[in-house]
C-alpha cells in the first residue's frame, strides 16, 4: 500500500510501502522538508546528506531547492528503493543513495546533514552525537534534526548544544498512527546566526 505527501510537504509527491521501516519514520521527517521548502537559501547550492533517509524526502527537498548535490543514506535497501521511487515521482534523476552505515566513518566534506527522528535509543544517538560533532569539527558542516520530541532525544546530552529553528504540528493523520507524539521541531546542531 502506498501514501501519497504532497499535501503535506509542499508540493513534493512521495510515496511509501507503509510496511517498511525507513516510511514509518517518514512520519516524523515531514518537518525538514516543510523548513527546507520554505527557506531554500538553507540547502540552496550546497553539498547535502540526507542521514536516514527513508524515502528520500528531505533529500527531494534540498535538490528541489538548489543543493548543488545530494547523497541519500539509510541502511535499509527498501529505503533505496524508495527514494529512487520519489525521484521519479518528482521529475528527478535518482539521487545517489549510499546503503552502507556512515555513522561513525571518516566524514566528507559535506556542507549540510539532515537527519530526522533517529534518536530512538540511546547507543544510536551517542554514536550520532559523536559522529555529527566531528563532521562539524572537521569541515564545519551544518546539521539539521527533525526530532518528534522523543524521550531519548528529549534528555540526550546533544540537546544542549541545539537551536529551535521550526515547529509544526503533525497533521490529524500522521497523529493517529505516531504513538502519541502530536508535533515535531526542526533544530540546528551548533547554531550559526548566519543560517
Amino acid at each position: 500500500m502506498y501514501f501519497q505527501l504532497s499535501a503535506l510537504i509542499g508540493g513534493i509527491t512521495s510515496v511509501a510501502s507503509q510496511t517498511c521501516p525507513a516510511s514509518l519514520r517518514m512520519r516524523d521527517r515531514h518537518v525538514e522538508e516543510m523548513y527546507l521548502l520554505n527557506n531554500p537559501e538553507v540547502s540552496g547550492g550546497r553539498k547535502v546528506l540526507d542521514l536516514g533517509c527513508g524515502c528520500g524526502a528531505s533529500a527531494i527537498a534540498a535538490k528541489l531547492t538548489g543543493a548543488s548535490h545530494v547523497v541519500a543514506n539509510d541502511i535499509d535497501p527498501i529505503a533505496a528503493v524508495a527514494t529512487k521511487m520519489n525521484c521519479k515521482l518528482n521529475n528527478l534523476d535518482p539521487l545517489p543513495c549510499v546503503t552502507d552505515n556512515m555513522i561513525g566513518s571518516k566524514p566528507d566534506d559535506w556542507d549540510l546533514i539532515l537527519l530526522g527522528d533517529m534518536f530512538y535509543d540511546e547507543d544510536l544517538a551517542d554514536r550520532l552525537h559523536k559522529w555529527l560533532q566531528t563532521c562539524i569539527t572537521t569541515h564545519g558542516t551544518q546539521v539539521l534534526i527533525g526530532d518528534p520530541g522523543r524521550a531519548q532525544f528529549e534528555s540526550h546530552d546533544i540537546r544542549k548544544l541545539l537551536h529551535k529553528l521550526a515547529h509544526f504540528e503533525l497533521p490529524d493523520s500522521v497523529k493517529e498512527e505516531n504513538y502519541g507524539l502530536t508535533n515535531s521541531t526542526v533544530w540546528c546542531y551548533n547554531y550559526k546566526p548566519d543560517l
